[in-house]
């Protein structure tokens, strides 16, 4: 893909998540998911490989499904209320419609089935944008939408794709099919907390994706597309090694990583909102990502690629300039832990 090319649609996709994080009108909001899923379309399909294709075609189906709901939804609420205003969709129906079409654009259980398909599909670049960048418009329309959601919806679906996350990511060896169940399970823990504290949901969202394009990077600079090319990592970057584990552990959700904090401050939330069923459930899950995380981080740093030579490193070497920017950016998924009374 020529560079003008690539600069047209990742400028498309800033231009379509701006438009619709930043518009009070459900037409404009629906014409930057628009513009997002055109221009992602090409990124994902320009291998030119029929799993390629695949997963594009998966993606257009999925996403135009979601953005067809989303306008169905504003449409029949401005019919009962004569408002096109986002934070003004006050009716039944429309809410339920709305937060099924977030559902799918997001990957929510049960809802979910298209993203490990379409990551698997896509390049390792492309599947970064896809757990990262593409999250963050319906997310802004879930914030902005969130008071006049329905609680129990959300937070069955906040639930379910928590449990699912977990589950689904413990049968996987490709890692970017263990990356796409890992972002289920975080955006059910995000979708949980939207409609009681959006202040906790935007920190947990953030600390996600600091989380998530660290361990893309660590993937993209060793070309570790299965769980078992992760064991030549200390060859390719001895230095990153230690970095991979504390973020993994962090991606998990242990202490003192910056990945407990979210957590912790959403169980609190919802144990002071009586909901100690979901806290336990939510906590449970959190064990089933803790294994297949455990399990990456076990093959990482502590075994050996199987090998007949003496040599200490890959012969054909690569280049490393890329550890000290990795390292830079893990910075905020590790260590961010003492300051959560700040954020707060």
């Amino acid at each position: 893909m020529s560079p003008l090319t690539t600069s047209i649609l990742i400028s498309s996709l800033a231009t379509g998540t701006i438009i619709t994080t930043s518009s009070h009108h459900w037409m404009m909001a629906w014409i930057g998911l628009e513009i997002n899923t055109l221009a992602i379309i090409p990124m994902i399909s320009k291998k030119h490989h029929p799993r390629a294709t695949e997963a594009a075609t998966k993606y257009f189906l999925t996403q135009a499904m979601a953005s067809a709901l989303i306008l169905f939804s504003s449409i029949m609420n401005a019919q009962m209320t004569g408002s096109w205003n986002i934070t003004q969709i006050t009716t039944t129906q429309p809410t339920i419609i709305l937060s099924l079409a977030l559902a799918m654009k997001l990957g929510l259980a049960p809802a979910h089935f298209w993203l490990p398909e379409v990551l698997q599909g896509s390049t390792m670049q492309t599947a970064l944008i896809i757990s990262t960048w593409q999250k963050l418009a319906p997310i802004a329309l879930l914030y902005l939408t969130a008071n006049n959601m329905s609680a129990l919806i959300i937070l069955t679906l906040g639930i379910m794709s928590a449990l699912v996350g977990g589950w689904g990511g413990i049968n996987q060896t490709q890692t970017r099919k263990i990356m796409a169940y890992s972002s289920i399970a975080h955006l059910g823990w995000i979708a949980t907390v939207s409609i009681m504290l959006t202040n906790i949901m935007l920190m947990n969202l953030m600390i996600y994706i600091t989380m998530t394009t660290t361990m893309f990077s660590i993937l993209i600079l060793s070309n570790s597309k299965t769980i078992k090319d992760t064991t030549t990592l200390w060859s390719t970057s001895p230095s990153l090694i230690l970095t991979t584990t504390l973020t993994l552990l962090s991606m998990g959700g242990l202490p003192p990583m910056s990945g407990f904090m979210p957590k912790w401050l959403i169980l609190e939330e919802l144990t002071n909102q009586n909901l100690t069923l979901m806290a336990v459930t939510l906590a449970l899950s959190a064990l089933l990502s803790l294994f297949f995380y455990l399990r990456l981080t076990y093959t990482t740093t502590m075994t050996l690629a199987p090998n007949t030579t003496t040599s200490k490193h890959k012969w054909r070497f690569k280049s490393t300039n890329k550890t000290a920017m990795i390292t830079t950016t893990a910075m905020p998924s590790l260590m961010l832990l003492p300051i959560t009374p700040l954020l707060l």
